[in-house]
């Protein structure tokens, strides 16, 4: 039978690196095995145990939520074809200004590292020991805040940091000035959604399923920016390095596969369980959970896009009427958009 509790130190344990993780000079977390293999950070015991709840939930006949960019109904904006017509332009600030915000919306992410959420043992009927639930506060929050934001007092960067050194390889330091990032990412939340659950767990639950939609939302970004550094008609100039780029992102993609894993076993978990109310009664965690879910998809998966490339295209329009024919390149810029029903369909 596959273990199921873990020690704090267990969760948070690294492989045994033969050599660092170090890009144009910055020491980032990670590191590579003997063959050259990049291994991401604290996933000595965290891989196997996520595995191992994942399973735990198909073993009592549950199913695992799909966190698939199925759920997503919008194309990156601007999409491939458009960020490739603005570079060609020599127009690379939407591109830097999208990662700078990445890295630092990523480095917010830190505030995990010192987090400590209320005990679900609280509300919920069943025992948690050998859940990934009762593992939230025993390596899981602390360990997802510092491959975000890293560790306070360390000089070891985190995703923060990489994300940085993946703009820079494409642009050079300091090609653009540093964008401000959006307040919040997440849905804002005006009213209690779970009115008989204590308000603290109330509140973290919410959290996991917003990060859990960012995190779905960034696995689209991920496959679109290494097939946009990819592309041999760009950065003619610096293939090497964004090549290298490229390879940046697939290993913030693999950290980040950790995050996505244990949040959606989180959730798969609560739904098998049953939740008792502040009146005495309980219910099961799907009844419960499930409508709140399909709503943080919705919100994630057309709201936020929508709001984004409001924002967005107002920036690329003042760029391109700065330039000869403005109007006539925002109208190519346009023509190379697919309306979301013909982008769906050709998923």
């Amino acid at each position: 039978m596959a273990k199921l509790n873990y020690t704090y130190e267990e969760i948070m344990a690294d492989h045994a690196y033969a050599k660092p993780h170090v890009v144009m000079g910055e020491k980032l977390h990670g590191g590579f095995d003997a063959d050259g293999k990049y291994l991401s950070p604290r996933m000595l015991g965290r891989g196997p145990a996520i595995e191992a709840w994942s399973q735990s939930v198909a073993d009592r006949g549950g199913e695992l939520i799909d966190v698939s960019v199925k759920l997503l109904k919008r194309e990156n904006y601007p999409n491939h074809a458009q960020q490739k017509f603005l570079l060609n332009l020599g127009l690379g600030k939407t591109l830097w200004d999208s990662l700078s915000i990445v890295g630092e919306i990523e480095g917010r992410g830190k505030i995990l590292s010192n987090a400590s959420g209320p005990d679900f043992q609280e509300i919920i009927v069943e025992d948690l020991s050998n859940s990934a639930i009762g593992h939230l506060n025993k390596g899981l929050h602390h360990a997802h805040g510092r491959d975000e934001g890293g560790l306070d007092g360390s000089d070891i960067g985190a995703h923060d940091k990489m994300w940085y050194v993946v703009r820079d390889l494409l642009f050079g330091k300091n090609a653009y000035p540093i964008p401000n990032a959006p307040e919040n990412i997440t849905r804002p939340e005006g009213m209690r959604l779970f009115p008989k659950l204590p308000e603290q767990h109330e509140a973290f639950l919410l959290i996991y399923m917003n990060i859990l939609m960012v995190e779905v939302r960034a696995e689209k970004m991920f496959a679109f920016c290494c097939g946009l550094f990819r592309d041999p008609d760009l950065f003619r100039d610096r293939r090497a390095a964004a090549e290298e780029a490229a390879v940046m992102v697939e290993r913030i993609r693999q950290d980040e596969a950790s995050h996505v894993g244990y949040l959606r076993a989180v959730l798969s978990e609560m739904r098998l369980l049953t939740f008792k109310l502040s009146d005495g009664t309980t219910i099961r965690g799907s009844d419960m959970l499930d409508p709140i879910w399909q709503g943080m998809v919705d919100f994630h998966s057309t709201t936020v896009y929508d709001n984004s490339r409001k924002l967005t295209r107002e920036s690329i329009v003042r760029q391109l009427m700065a330039l000869p024919d403005g109007e006539a390149l925002v109208r190519q810029l346009d023509a190379l958009e697919i309306p979301p029903a013909a982008a769906a369909a050709a998923e």
